[in-house]
């Protein structure tokens, strides 16, 4: 005998939590001070990247709550190239090369 599919109608029970997210993907939300945790920032640059357009976000009457995926898809196009940040220790380039340059005082 098959089991039954939930009607929705109250009849969550009825059925073990492995059926019931074969049916539907559950959103997992998290609050803004969850996320910013989650995200190794403080709420105020959450609410930043939240303003801008970056980050979505939903609103619930007076509270502002994120999507758990939301956040991690926003966690990874935040991912670092490698070689993307020499700029920050131009410096250090001179030490990388075979050849320091010569300057017109060694002449």
């Amino acid at each position: 005998m098959m089991p039954e599919e939930p009607t929705g109608a109250g009849d969550d029970g009825a059925t073990s939590p492995e059926q019931r997210q074969a049916s539907y993907d559950e959103i997992v939300w998290l609050s803004t001070l969850k996320a910013a945790n989650r995200m190794g920032i403080t709420t105020r640059t959450l609410y930043r990247f939240i303003d801008r357009g970056d980050l979505p976000a939903y609103r619930f009457g007076r509270v502002i709550r994120l999507r758990l995926s939301d956040v991690d898809s926003f966690v990874e196009q935040c991912r670092v190239e490698p070689g993307s940040l020499e700029h920050l220790y131009p410096e250090a380039r001179l030490s990388d090369l075979d050849e320091v340059p010569e300057t017109a005082d060694d002449a």
